[in-house]
């Protein structure tokens, strides 16, 4: 049987009340910290051209993360979408649309505590985007750059290990934060996200496919040659 306060909360987004104040800090300065960081990455980048992109995915994000989709023991998950957002932005600017879709989340949906805003927007947003976005792409170039096959082996395993890593970190600052021990924090968040990663990645590489066949140009690394077959 799961701690009381696991079997209420086995989602990623965290609630008030569920971190010490030390971690919320932290994880605020850490989350602050790379936000302030990308919005000066993405001015000297000069990515005017992604700017209705940026509001095309965040809104897409916004809405695939309304939608839950079931898994076994009767929970379920729902897109992150930290690795889609990086591969067609970039890291930079889809952590800044990960960080909007949070704070709207929280302030308007109450998804997610508005004192652990700083732990969500790391795990879920900054994780998956930096981490998903550098694993899709040093996968990707492996096995081919301009194939399609190449961008989906790519884009699934990131797409799910993004997840799954996610929830160990969460896992981590729940333990940390005393609010359950570490050893069923972590088995609880890990072994349910290790399937809702599954739904991630299928998600993610549905939408990327779609993309590739239709609008290349639109994916941050464009292959030179779009593949359609």
């Amino acid at each position: 049987m799961f701690h009381p306060a696991l079997s209420i909360h086995l989602a990623m987004h965290i609630p008030d009340g569920f971190l010490s104040l030390p971690v919320s800090l932290v994880t605020w300065a850490i989350a602050i910290a790379l936000i302030a960081l990308a919005l000066v990455k993405v001015q000297a980048e000069s990515q005017e051209r992604a700017v209705p992109l940026m509001g095309v995915c965040a809104a897409f994000i916004f809405a695939t993360q309304m939608i839950n989709f079931p898994i076994p023991g009767g929970t379920s998950g729902h897109l992150l979408g930290g690795t889609l957002a990086g591969a067609l932005l970039g890291p930079w600017a889809g952590s800044l649309v990960m960080a909007v879709v949070f704070i709207v989340q929280s302030v308007m949906f109450q998804d997610g505590g508005l004192t652990v805003l700083g732990a969500n927007v790391v795990n879920m947003g900054l994780i998956g985007t930096f981490g998903g976005y550098y694993l899709y792409r040093s996968i990707r170039f492996l096995f081919g750059r301009n194939t399609w096959y190449g961008m989906s082996i790519g884009v699934a395993i990131a797409s799910w290990t993004s997840v799954v890593l996610a929830s160990i970190l969460c896992a981590l600052e729940l333990g940390f934060s005393e609010t359950v021990p570490l050893a069923v924090a972590f088995v609880a968040m890990v072994s349910w996200h290790l399937i809702i990663g599954i739904g991630e990645a299928l998600i993610t590489l549905a939408a990327l496919s779609f993309i590739w066949r239709t609008r290349p140009d639109l994916l941050y690394d464009r292959p030179l040659v779009a593949e359609n077959e």
